[in-house]
């Protein structure tokens, strides 16, 4: 695994929890949008911890930390991620993960194994336009078939199983969608609304300008627009708030 980040304290990235996070490098989707350019392009020239680090830090914050959170990048593209997440369970600590979905089987690996607590998945968009807003698209403008997979249904068997298969006296999970103003609309929420109908919690998430952005021209919404968005949402996903809002 190319670990390319570790932020050893963080109250944001786990809710409720005093937590670090771990940034894993590559990833099987190209949005446009996205704030990791770097870990995105070029992780391996980023890649700047071992395993044996972060497993030695977190031993000794165990007095202070409850819980880590696996992002990236995509953490799923590595078959040693339930390995390392077991290293980490073995500490004592709750496991967030931070994923797209494009690996319903491992998903329901770490879920069935117990080492994982929290699952944040982001819902890019309605499934009609997924593949331009993940970045992939083909001839026909579907979504990308990597390795005889369609990513697209990977992801709707994510939250299927998110949904349908997990108990949520042991385990929680959320929903969340960047929002931006070239690439969402209502059109967009309605979609997504009618795909995750119920879902227990659901976030926008503003999106940022950085330096750092893939494809740099992108821009927010006004935090009056996003309350209209989730206005819309809240008849089919009542627990429905916005994140990252000055």
């Amino acid at each position: 695994m190319l670990i390319c980040g570790f932020n050893k304290t963080t109250l944001l990235d786990y809710p409720e929890h005093v937590a670090a996070t771990v940034f894993l490098g590559g990833c099987n989707f190209r949005c446009p949008f996205c704030q990791n350019r770097d870990l995105l392009l070029n992780p391996a020239d980023f890649a700047s911890f071992t395993e044996e680090e972060i497993l030695a830090h977190l031993k000794k914050r165990r007095a202070m930390l409850t819980g880590v959170c696996i992002t990236g990048g995509e953490p799923t593209i590595y078959k040693e991620l339930p390995m390392f997440l077991a290293r980490i369970k073995e500490l004592g600590f709750l496991i967030k993960l931070d994923t797209n979905g494009t690996n319903p089987k491992m998903l329901q690996t770490l879920y069935d194994d117990h080492l994982i607590d929290y699952v944040a998945m982001d819902i890019k968009t309605g499934p009609s336009n997924y593949a331009k807003v993940a970045g992939f698209c083909d001839g026909e403008g579907s979504i990308f078939v990597a390795s005889g997979q369609n990513l697209l249904e990977n992801v709707k068997e994510s939250v299927q199983f998110l949904m349908h298969e997990t108990d949520s006296t042991r385990f929680t999970y959320e929903f969340r969608t960047t929002v931006v103003r070239e690439l969402h609309n209502a059109d967009s929420f309605n979609e997504i609304a009618a795909w995750i109908k119920g879902a227990p919690r659901y976030f926008l998430q503003s999106y940022k300008d950085s330096e750092n952005v893939l494809c740099p021209g992108f821009h927010a919404y006004t935090k009056d627009e996003l309350k209209q968005f989730a206005k819309q949402l809240r008849p089919m996903i009542p627990s429905v708030a916005l994140r990252g809002i000055d």
